[in-house]
């Protein structure tokens, strides 16, 4: 029953704070419906309710000034969202206005550091460090595209400080891999005179003395409840680390999560260099997340005439960026070295990439048909049953003759009886030599019977082995074990696992990627594991990609290239373009998008050369 002084509209979240809710009071029926055909097109749920999502909301909340009562009662949650959203847009858009718009915040002044960030702080920041910072606090809530490596979590804690030494926010929350932990809770020790007291929430615990609180991705959607609750007890910045994570928006798990946690924070700031590693579309839904409403408009409006340079500059101005040549990393090439399939390989690989089940066109079926022929472009014999589905391959040196009675089946269970995989050999010598010369390697597999095959090969220089699986302090001593043993000449893992958050470019300049998947975010970002800011000058880094030839590993360099070629044209870094047309060498989950599937419906189709 409404009460008679209830307000005429009623303007509220949804249960999952990723849509407003619109409700008028009995009687208004008629100046509701023509409000509701404005603001909420499509989302009338009865004659005094309703809906819509929060970008369409935000994008037409001017039709409000058109209802003709007085009496409106926000949610204050979102009455603040909508408060942040129009006072950054009018930033925005002069900034988007302004042909010198990269331009508009100068770097920080030395002397004005101490005052800015407090007493409390005690760090280093680079120039382009400053710059980055001026520009973020210039805005309410901000985007950083640095490149991997730029030390993105330095600056961002910088701005954690200014914002707590003004008042505005009393503490962090981070939702980051479990990888980055190591890196939030180093810079948490270092860049402050007494530490920050810094805490991973685990198990839906959350310490409430803490001053930054980590989560992962994966556990985001079952502890929304509990992080609603933190954030509402004290003004905070959220901060989503690797944010391309959450590119699938309000349609993804991550996203979803993300949106809903979204309006409670104070500051709200993603982190990434690879914001749209696949399309622009992943660039849409990061900037839903920092301006709802305006984001994806502006990116939609950008790239839509198709000229990503014009994009690129049209855009420049909602995003700092520090790119790698400001980095001043000396400069290095990756090559791809083909090898080829030695004749009974390729009869399996030719078979296994004739089986008509992967043909149907369906997604499941597609992405199965792709890791097999990723995996049988290493060696078949991955994909062979066995007790343990982990157990490593056992070649056999030398290998011995082929029975003529052999089957295809039986094949597949003894090719390492008789040949050698040719990736893996590669692989042995170019570690066997690293090792030679002192240097340790870093390789990567995608798959964890490949890794555990790999630990057998590379028995001699005493492998550190990290996988999905690993646990936190196993995790960490095989970690450093690497880093710190001079025996342990060779770290193997997944860039699923290590792809994002470690730094190993103090003491590992080489890797070798036995195989790679369609996402090109998750390549750029291993990539930056060794190469990063701190690199000692005339530092020589050295990247080999494997590619069988004629396999699958071609179809995923040439649609690597594209993916990389459109994130460098977007943001406006040659470095990333590079980085899409490797050198090529002559030797002695899978990220797929609709064009990706193309690609391999048509190499499904193809005769194996």
């Amino acid at each position: 029953m409404t009460r008679p002084d209830s307000p005429s509209l009623r303007i509220t979240f949804d249960v999952t704070r990723t849509r407003a809710v619109l409700r008028a009071r009995p009687g208004l029926e008629g100046d509701f419906g023509m409000l509701a055909t404005r603001v909420t097109p499509g989302g009338q749920l009865g004659p005094l309710t309703s809906e819509t999502d929060m970008d369409s909301f935000l994008s037409v909340i001017g039709e409000l000034a058109g209802w003709p009562h007085t009496d409106v009662e926000w949610e204050p949650e979102l009455a603040s969202l909508v408060t942040g959203v129009l006072d950054d847009s009018e930033t925005v858009q002069y900034r988007l206005g302004s042909p010198s718009a990269e331009s508009q915040s100068a770097p920080l002044a030395s002397e004005d550091l101490h005052t800015l960030l407090g007493a409390g702080w005690q760090a280093d920041l680079t120039s382009f460090q400053l710059r980055d910072i001026g520009e973020l606090l210039s805005l309410g809530h901000g985007a950083n595209f640095s490149v991997p490596g730029a030390g993105k979590t330095r600056t961002t804690l910088a701005v954690f400080s200014a914002l707590r030494e003004r008042g505005e926010v009393r503490r962090l929350l981070v939702i980051c891999p479990k990888a980055a932990y190591e890196a939030w809770r180093f810079e948490g020790d270092v860049c402050f005179k007494e530490p920050l007291r810094t805490s991973v929430m685990d198990n839906g615990s959350l310490d409430p003395e803490a001053d930054v609180v980590l989560v992962n991705y994966e556990r985001l959607s079952g502890s929304v409840s509990r992080l609603s609750e933190w954030l509402r007890t004290a003004p905070a910045m959220f901060v989503l680390d690797e944010a391309h994570r959450m590119k699938l928006g309000a349609r993804g798990t991550y996203g979803s999560a993300c949106l809903s946690l979204g309006p409670l924070a104070r500051r709200r700031l993603i982190l990434t260099g690879t914001p749209a590693p696949n399309s622009a579309r992943d660039l849409e839904n990061l900037l839903s997340f920092v301006w709802p409403g305006h984001g994806k408009q502006l990116v939609v409006e950008a790239v839509n005439g198709g000229d990503l340079a014009y994009a690129s500059r049209a855009l420049r101005p909602l995003f700092t960026r520090t790119t790698k040549k400001e980095l001043g990393l000396p400069p290095f090439e990756p090559v791809v070295r083909y090898v080829d399939l030695p004749p009974l390989h390729r009869e399996l690989y030719s078979a296994l990439k004739g089986d008509p089940s992967a043909r149907r066109g369906d997604l499941a079926s597609l992405g199965k048909a792709a890791m097999r022929l990723l995996m049988a472009a290493i060696s078949p014999s991955l994909l062979a049953p066995s007790e343990n589905p982990y157990d490593p391959l056992a070649f056999q040196l030398p290998a011995i003759d082929v029975p003529d009675s052999d089957s295809l089946q039986t094949l597949l269970r003894r090719l390492p009886r008789h040949e050698l995989s040719p990736k893996y050999a590669e692989t042995v010598r170019i570690v066997a030599r690293n090792a030679q010369d002192g240097r340790k390697t870093l390789v990567w597999t995608g798959f964890i019977r490949s890794q555990k095959t790999l630990e057998e090969l590379l028995a001699p220089h005493a492998p550190a082995s990290i996988y999905g699986a690993t646990s936190g302090p196993d995790r960490e001593a095989e970690l450093s074990r690497f880093r710190e043993d001079p025996s342990c000449m060779v770290l193997i893992s997944n860039p699923a696992t290590l792809g994002e958050g470690i730094s190993l470019h103090q003491v590992c300049h080489d890797a070798v990627y036995v195989d790679r998947d369609f996402m090109a975010g998750r390549f750029l970002q291993s990539l930056d594991r060794i190469h990063r800011l701190g690199l000692p000058p005339g530092t020589e880094t050295r990247v080999t990609v494997l590619a069988a030839r004629g396999t699958i590993d071609e179809i995923v360099a040439v649609r690597l290239e594209k993916k990389l070629h459109f994130l460098g044209s977007v943001l406006d870094d040659p470095a990333v373009r590079q980085l899409g047309d490797l050198q090529e060498e002559e030797t002695t989950g899978l990220g797929m998008d609709a064009d990706d599937i193309h690609a391999l419906l048509a190499h499904l189709n193809s005769r194996l050369p």
